[in-house]
């Protein structure tokens, strides 16, 4: 029974919450995502009519040539496919399908490896929890919500379970890479989430498709899987999955309100390694002055650069014209940081290595990174970091950490080191940027 209300109430407001600005220069990234082609699956992210989600398929034969986008696809490729189901009325609730068919054009047979792969669920596999700020997560048990428990896996190396280590596609033929549920009957509300990352290498040419599909039924009226021929009828004569997200406005757009727009295409690019150093031809990076910092952007994207003018988000080399111009908060693309941390003073010092959500900025408005001295509601990061170094003890220590941070929020020390005058020590930062994370966020270096 809801609680009764004074017949008089009271109006109250949030104050909203307070500033804080750290003076802080924030440098760009050195590197570069690497080549890496990316089926890139998030729109639309929820997902009410079926059809096609993505198809790189070559437009001949089809009925709605525009949704195919004849790219193909040979060698090292990753996949990505993250979507929401609720159904449009609270009387159906029958499972929606997600489907990803792979297809051999050629004369010969085709291996594709598996290398890594998950997909998981929001209910039950993943619900996203409340955890704490920071815990330690070398086990792999904690996360929060599908996109965090599937880049937690793929960053471990691991191919779950399910799925075999790799397909033999005959010539001429097409196999289902997966063909998963996202079901909703018996969940209040009935609305639930799939994310799926694989990396993938094949021996020949192939092409891809996402695709959606309400559960078919059998003779006594029960949900099965869609068989491939029934996958194949929707490629050849179904229309784009709906509804539609909203229209990303163009890059050349400055002013006004920005829309980034979900990703449906081909992104280029699947790992962004970095060695963090003083300057080109520079083999160490010098630990700041005492009580002083430094910054490196992560995942910055346009109108988010953080005074660096440098945009991360990977390129589309396909697309559909009413999604993202670029991959946009770079999902599932790995950032591999080398930080060779030298201490140049005569003294003992203490240095130490976070990650920090500050509020969005194209140019430092205050002179450095703004943050709120209390927690905001929006999580915008949820996921596990990998750290690799050596200790006080000069023992090497491999950990892994899981994040949760809200809006402009800083961050906690991930590593803490005892450096002694001309000590060296190498950090090595891993992490897949998790789906349901909003950028951009920094990588920050402190002397205390």
């Amino acid at each position: 029974m809801l609680p009764l209300l004074p017949i008089f109430p009271i109006a109250q407001t949030t104050p909203p919450p307070q500033e804080i600005v750290q003076p802080r220069i924030v440098r760009p990234l050195t590197g570069s995502l690497n080549t890496v082609p990316v089926f890139n699956s998030n729109s639309p992210e929820k997902v009410q009519a079926e059809g096609i989600l993505l198809s790189t398929f070559p437009p001949g034969g089809k009925q709605t040539k525009s949704a195919h986008l004849n790219f193909p696809f040979r060698g090292r490729f990753d996949l990505f496919a993250h979507h929401v189901f609720q159904p449009t009325t609270p009387d159906d609730l029958r499972s929606l399908y997600l489907g990803i068919i792979l297809h051999n054009p050629g004369k010969q047979a085709v291996r594709v490896d598996i290398l890594q792969a998950a997909s998981y669920l929001s209910q039950p596999d993943a619900p996203f929890a409340e955890l704490p700020p920071v815990a330690e997560n070398n086990l792999g048990t904690i996360f929060a919500g599908p996109g965090d428990r599937v880049m937690n896996e793929i960053l471990r190396g691991q191919r779950q379970s399910s799925f075999p280590p790799q397909l033999i596609i005959p010539p001429g033929q097409s196999q289902m890479l997966f063909n998963l549920p996202i079901p909703v009957q018996g969940l209040e509300p009935p609305i639930n989430g799939r994310s799926t990352f694989m990396r993938l290498r094949s021996s020949g040419t192939v092409y891809a498709a996402s695709l959606a599909m309400y559960a078919p039924t059998d003779a006594n009226g029960q949900e099965r899987s869609p068989t491939l021929e029934e996958w194949q009828q929707m490629l050849e004569r179904g229309n784009l999955a709906g509804p539609r997200d909203k229209t990303p406005t163009p890059p050349e757009q400055t002013s006004g309100k920005v829309v980034y727009g979900r990703v449906a295409g081909v992104a280029q690019g699947s790992q962004w390694r970095s060695q963090l150093i003083d300057s080109s031809g520079a083999s160490t990076l010098s630990i700041p002055s005492p009580g002083e910092a430094f910054s490196y952007g992560l995942s910055m994207l346009n109108q988010g650069t953080l005074g660096t003018s440098q945009i991360q988000s990977a390129p589309m080399l396909i697309r559909y014209p009413d999604t993202a111009y670029r991959a946009h908060g770079n999902y599932g693309i790995q950032y591999s940081l080398s930080l060779p941390l030298q201490n140049n003073s005569d003294r003992d010092r203490t240095v130490t290595v976070s990650l920090e959500t500050p509020l969005k900025e194209d140019k430092l408005s205050q002179g450095g990174l703004r943050f709120f001295s209390s927690p905001a509601k929006q999580v915008f990061f949820r996921g596990t970091v990998r750290l690799r170094y050596n200790d006080d003890q000069n023992l090497p220590r491999t950990k892994y950490v899981h994040l949760v941070q809200t809006r402009g929020q800083q961050g906690e020390p991930l590593v803490t080191l005892q450096m002694k005058p001309g000590d060296r020590r190498l950090i090595q930062l891993d992490f897949l940027y998790p789906p349901d994370a909003t950028p951009p966020q920094v990588l920050t270096i402190g002397t205390q």
